[in-house]
């Protein structure tokens, strides 16, 4: 089980700490329902270091990323990301995944911790056409995400860029937290807006201590991983291994508005066909009532306690619908 440069910070403020993704991970400080609000009223802090990081480098690289994303990345400009996901060959999805692009011939990849070795295995296929340069940085950086509606206001300070004007989906290489040169991100899993800044291992700690300092008076809180699911479900964003997965293709998941079908890319014949003719099933979601956290492999029952059966080609809910993702049915 691998530590992130924080977890001994973590353990250190009551942390329930759990093996997630090969990482000794927070789960909770003080409860999850707690954190959650904390996030959606206020400004939390999650460390999320176990993310994997690729850099993708040379006059090939955007040509490798368009061929293993499904999204189109001649759209990115320096200084903007682009959500996306890895199409696997038989219709499913290898990951979701996170674009930036750093520089005129560099582009960095944010991939879940779980799929790190599945993902650099499957680009790296690819890769043998294109010869781009690779490097896994996996190991040698830190991510946090501070996220919330005062998270602006709380770390204004700390930066001489104005985080005000970093638009969603853009992002900043700049100083922060006395340290010159970080990746400031105006992105999240949330949806309560807020930044995500990746740094160095030896420098997460500084940049940890730092941001309780300038959120004290915003009431800024350490958030576990539990409230980050519940935070994401409340959104319907996607969830590697729970909504999307090796058999669930892009279409199925409702994530049409990301596969791009004006350049060729893994698999873009069959999911073109697939979009065409109507996936066979969707991705849809449901609204409790009453109080209570839906996990995975929950039963949707009736009053009775009879478990209800999916209806086929069900719509998906738009973004706005206040509504919390299921999971995949047939």
């Amino acid at each position: 089980m691998k530590d992130t440069a924080l977890s001994k910070t973590h353990e250190a403020l009551g942390a329930k700490m759990v093996p997630f993704a090969g990482y000794n991970m927070p789960v909770s400080y003080e409860g999850v329902n707690a954190e959650h609000e904390t996030v959606r009223d206020g400004v939390g802090v999650f460390d999320v270091s176990h993310m994997g990081e690729f850099l993708i480098s040379g006059p090939t690289a955007l040509d490798l990323i368009q061929k293993v994303t499904s999204n189109d990345a001649s759209k990115l400009t320096i200084g903007k990301a682009q959500y996306s996901c890895l199409p696997n060959e038989t219709g499913g999805i290898v990951d979701d995944l996170i674009v930036y692009r750093i520089k005129e011939e560099q582009y960095l990849l944010v991939v879940n911790a779980s799929n790190i070795q599945k993902d650099w295995a499957h680009i790296s296929k690819y890769n043998a056409e294109f010869n781009a340069e690779m490097r896994d940085l996996s190991e040698n950086y830190s991510l946090l995400a501070i996220q919330g509606p005062k998270a602006v206001e709380a770390m204004q300070s700390m930066t001489s860029v104005d985080l005000a004007e970093i638009k969603f989906y853009n992002f900043v290489v700049a100083d922060f937290a006395g340290i010159d040169y970080v990746i400031i991100s105006a992105t999240g899993y949330t949806g309560s807006g807020g930044f995500e800044i990746y740094c160095k291992n030896d420098q997460v700690k500084q940049i940890w201590d730092k941001v309780f300092e300038a959120g004290a008076d915003y009431g800024i809180k350490p958030i576990g991983l539990a409230a980050r699911d519940t935070l994401r479900l409340e959104m319907g964003y996607c969830l590697y291994g729970n909504d999307i997965n090796d058999e669930t293709s892009p279409i199925e998941a409702g994530l049409g508005w990301i596969t791009k079908f004006t350049k060729d890319f893994v698999n873009k014949e069959a999911l073109e066909k697939e979009k065409a003719h109507g996936p066979e099933r969707k991705l849809i979601a449901f609204e409790l009532d009453d109080r209570g956290i839906p996990r995975h492999d929950y039963d949707i029952v009736d009053g009775q306690g009879k478990k209800l059966e999916p209806y086929p080609r069900e719509p998906c809910l738009p973004h706005w619908a206040k509504a919390s993702v299921l999971g995949m049915y047939p």
